[in-house]
């Protein structure tokens, strides 16, 4: 396999199936297959889960709410995400850790670095919930925060398009697909590929960031064993 430890990110949408909203059992089983497929040979992941299924805190401070009051609630919509995730995957047979930034000792362990990259040297899924435990930054930022503190050698953002596209290619069918990017065309053409903050920490430490469709099977081996799948962005 070309990768010996990523951090994949999942979308809370992709969670949500073909109801568009809240957790669809048969969709998070397919997707657990998926991720059990590539920890079964030795990869070591870390999961960083959305939680735009249940409830999105930008969403909701734009209609008046409160921004910090809207984000810990879409920090406690990821965790429930992640428990929902968990218990597909050990039903996969791989063992699983649930680990927030928010601590709830009763249902998950508090995020500790050290111990969640011991978690991953045992072989254990380590899924990353509550974002960073702050409002006002993205899971987008949490992942590219806890790919760094992890050592990742990739963040693999699975998404419901192959690749990214210089516009939407669902309304444009003239789109372009990008096969590779550098971070700054990334920020330069304001692409929709993860929030400038989590762009430029990972430019700044050099991560890699593969985007793929999720919901093609078997994309996210492909990518783990050095298929050319999706759009990378890397390098200046």
């Amino acid at each position: 396999m070309k990768f010996k430890r990523i951090l994949l990110k999942l979308s809370g949408e992709a969670l949500a199936g073909p109801e568009n909203f809240g957790i669809d059992p048969l969709t998070i089983t397919e997707i657990c297959k998926e991720i059990a497929e590539v920890a079964k040979t030795g990869v070591e992941i870390a999961l960083v889960i959305g939680g735009g299924n249940i409830f999105r805190g930008v969403s909701a401070s734009s209609k008046g709410m409160d921004r910090a009051s809207a984000d810990y609630m879409g920090m406690l919509a990821t965790v429930m995400n992640a428990l929902a995730v968990q218990d597909a995957l050990e039903k996969q047979g791989v063992q699983t850790r649930v680990m927030t930034a928010i601590t709830m000792r009763e249902v998950a362990e508090p995020y500790i670095r050290r111990r969640a990259i011991r978690h991953l040297e045992k072989g254990r899924i380590v899924i990353c919930a509550a974002g960073t435990g702050n409002p006002y930054f993205t899971t987008d930022t949490a992942a590219a925060l806890r790919a760094m503190e992890l050592k990742a050698e990739a963040i693999l953002k699975a998404t419901k398009v192959d690749g990214v596209y210089d516009k939407d290619p669902v309304q444009y069918p003239d789109a372009t697909k990008f096969s590779s990017l550098s971070y700054i065309e990334v920020l330069q053409r304001r692409l929709k590929v993860m929030d400038s903050t989590a762009i430029s920490m990972c430019m700044d430490n050099n991560l890699p960031i593969v985007v793929f469709n999720l919901f093609e099977k078997g994309n996210i081996f492909k990518v783990c064993s050095g298929e050319i799948v999706g759009t990378i962005v890397q390098g200046g």
